[in-house]
């Protein structure tokens, strides 16, 4: 049985940040859960935030509450590794959808946490993401291997099949939110290319453009005015900022954890987890993470001199490992929850030590000079392997 413990908080001193305006707090309560030696994959949460969704290593999704961490249930029914999960829009909230390398993409009703609806790939296919959208707003496309495939969700129909734009696995594909006939898909083979998926869709005349990385392309994300830009982490650790329209590159860091590990005083970062955005700041962020699982939010400029900033918000003491997934609640840090359910929540983390951790923030000084949390702990320390999984 999983269970929530009231929040205590414990203001400490902040030894290890060049701000001087930081602040730390301590949680001096947990949740118990049976995580045991679960990795925690990725964290999401419903459109109206009342709760969220949570990835296992166990082929597993668990939902919880953000605001009080308080256990709903489970989604039981992959067989391999789930790579994505994904809440349906507010008109259909309460369904959630997973893909996975059982090459499957299912849809689950959170109120009952049972299978409605499963889309097979096809067999030895692994679907490594998926994305709704399409000029009707009725395509999934799914990046599976080197193709990108995609069904009318509506009826369950595969209706198209790219082949020839990628030539390794396919990691990542988005519609584009504010052209929603626009589809992104990145690979490792380096590529990032853009389709229109109006009309019948086929290689020869749907490839719009085509961005050569150079490297294997682990994340990317669309951002700006007009949803122009579009960042890239690759799986060795750096990062660009380009136009996806035109396809030029506007700022490539190649070192990029050596410029994070210059701008504070934790130990070098290792990875990054992922980069957020803020509307409302008008702010990019990459976050970049320790083997020890301490987390920086570090700005990123790419205007004029571009460079990576010193820590904003640093995360340390929940994790013991690697974390693979960090959900903001705060709207300056790309947050989006409503301040009747973040009520001082900063965000959630989960990483390959099992835990979920909630961090805190102090919403009574200025935002950017009142960080961090330390954790919910979801299960006792144990040592374990520094070292990082990469399952797309």
């Amino acid at each position: 049985m999983e269970t929530s413990a009231a929040m205590d908080i414990e203001e400490q001193p902040s030894p290890n940040n060049n701000n001087n305006n930081l602040k730390r707090f301590g949680l001096k309560n947990s949740i118990q859960t049976n995580f045991g030696d679960d990795y925690v994959f990725q964290i999401i949460p419903k459109d109206d935030w009342s709760s969220m969704a949570v990835s296992l290593s166990t082929n597993t999704v668990k939902l919880y509450s953000p605001e009080k961490g308080q256990y709903y249930g489970e989604c039981k029914g992959h067989y391999a590794t789930i790579n994505q999960i994904m809440f349906s829009d507010a008109s259909n909230s309460h369904v959630l959808s997973s893909c996975s390398s059982d090459g499957t993409i299912r849809a689950w009703d959170t109120r009952t946490f049972q299978q409605i609806s499963s889309i097979n790939a096809g067999p030895s296919q692994e679907v490594f993401s998926f994305s709704f959208g399409g000029p009707g707003g009725n395509l999934i496309a799914a990046g599976c291997k080197s193709q990108i495939l995609f069904w009318d969700w509506r009826n369950k129909k595969q209706i198209a099949c790219l082949e020839e734009s990628h030539v390794d696995d396919v990691t990542q594909v988005h519609f584009v939110h504010e052209e929603q006939s626009k589809l992104i898909s990145t690979s490792v083979d380096g590529l990032i290319c853009a389709f229109d998926t109006t009309g019948d869709i086929n290689d020869d005349d749907h490839l719009e453009s085509v961005i050569n990385v150079g490297t294997s392309i682990a994340k990317v994300g669309i951002f700006g005015d007009n949803c122009q830009k579009l960042w890239c982490l690759t799986h060795i650790e750096t990062l660009g900022i380009w136009d996806w329209k035109n396809g030029t590159n506007e700022v490539n860091f190649s070192d990029a954890r050596g410029l994070a590990s210059e701008s504070w005083n934790l130990d070098q970062v290792d990875y990054f987890v992922d980069c957020h955005y803020s509307k409302e700041a008008e702010k990019l962020w990459v976050i970049g993470g320790t083997n020890a699982g301490a987390l920086g939010y570090f700005p990123v400029n790419d205007k004029g001199q571009a460079t990576i900033g010193g820590a904003e918000a640093i995360l340390e003491g929940g994790h013991t490992d690697v974390v693979r997934s960090v959900l903001p609640m705060s709207r300056f840090h790309g947050g989006s929850a409503p301040s009747s359910v973040s009520s001082g929540i900063f965000g959630w983390t989960g990483g390959e030590d099992g835990r979920l951790c909630c961090w805190l923030s102090d919403d009574s000084t200025q935002i950017n000079q009142s960080w961090i949390a330390s954790s919910m702990i979801m299960k006792p320390e144990k040592t374990r392997k520094k070292k990082r999984h990469h399952p797309y």
